[in-house]
This record gives C-alpha cells, sequence and structure tokens, in this order.
C-alpha cells in the first residue's frame, strides 16, 4: 500500500478526563471551547472491547474549539474499555482522533489499518458504526472511523453552529438525551 492511512479529514480529538464537569470547566475557561453537549451513562449499542460484548458505560461530551469538535470522555464504570486502555481511574489526557467516512467506504476505510497491523480494539453501533483503531503506535492515541450519514453530519454541524454563535458563557453544558443522533 502507498499513501496516507487515513482518507479522510480528521474532525474531532478526543479527551479522557477524571471528571466529566470539572473537564467541561476547564476546557470552556482554558480554550475557549463549547457549548458542550453531554450524554451520561451511555452504552452504544453492539459495544465491543477488544472482539468481546462490552457493557462498560460512559460520560460523553461534544463541544468545539475553533474548527475542531473536542470529546471530552470520563469513565465511572469499572470495566475494561479502550479508555482505561491508555489511563487509569483519575488520569486523563488526549485519546483518540476521530474521522467520518462515508458508509460504502468504511470497511476499505478499517483494512487499510488493520492490513498495515493496526488492530481493531473496539466497536460500537450509534446511527452509524464507530470502530477504533489501536494506532497508539503510530500517533500516541486510538484513530476513530465513523460512518458518515446526514445525521451523524448534522450533529457535527450543531456542535459547530452552536459554537460560532455562543458567548463563552451562557449555558456552557447543555444535557442530550437524544444518543442515538451520534
Amino acid at each position: 500500500m502507498t499513501g496516507r492511512l487515513l482518507q479522510h479529514p480528521i474532525l474531532q480529538y478526543a479527551y479522557v478526563v477524571p471528571d466529566l464537569d470539572e473537564g467541561i470547566r476547564h476546557w470552556v475557561e482554558v480554550m475557549g471551547a463549547g457549548p458542550f453537549y453531554v450524554l451520561r451513562n451511555y452504552l452504544g449499542n453492539e459495544l465491543t472491547y477488544r472482539g468481546q460484548t462490552s457493557e462498560t458505560r460512559v460520560h460523553y461530551a461534544f463541544g468545539q474549539a475553533g474548527p475542531a469538535q473536542i470529546q471530552l470522555i470520563a469513565q465511572d464504570d469499572p470495566g475494561e474499555s479502550i479508555y482505561r486502555d491508555m489511563y487509569a481511574p483519575g488520569q486523563g489526557g488526549f485519546h483518540h482522533v476521530c474521522a467520518l467516512v462515508p458508509p460504502e467506504q468504511l470497511a476499505g476505510q478499517v483494512a487499510r489499518f488493520t492490513d498495515a497491523g493496526f488492530e481493531i480494539a473496539g466497536s460500537m453501533l450509534t446511527s452509524q458504526p464507530a470502530i477504533y483503531i489501536d494506532t497508539r503506535t503510530a500517533i500516541g492515541g486510538f484513530t476513530e472511523l465513523y460512518g458518515r450519514s446526514d445525521r451523524v453530519a448534522a450533529f457535527f454541524d450543531t456542535v459547530r453552529s452552536a459554537h460560532e454563535g455562543w458567548d463563552g458563557v451562557t449555558d456552557p453544558l447543555r444535557e442530550r438525551t437524544d444518543s442515538s443522533s451520534r
């Protein structure tokens, strides 16, 4: 194979944080990111970890910092996960990048990584499949390949638009109840 493995633009940078609310506060105050759309105790459909079914729940927050979406992840659940592969409870830092991939190209994009020797570390299904590739040896974190659909693209646009029209203060945390829209 020639050329780069990732054939789609990185649209999101994800970080594990010890406490979701504190992480949001920090990113709002320090980086001007936000507002953040929050899902608590989330369990993706058909969640897998290292080839096995998983029931590990996590908390997610999605915000924007300039042109990039920022995802914050906190895990209270003691279960195994791709997040615990990198960080013990109470620790945090950069975890993964995310690219949206058209569904008809997803299998081929995953194959580019696996053919290059990278393992699938986990997967889940929201409104589209999300595949997490263990690329820690190459980039210091994982790579999420997420199926692109009109619904997924609309969520990314919602987060970006909210940031562009946001005063940096009002309602920095917005609870999400429709977990299938991402």
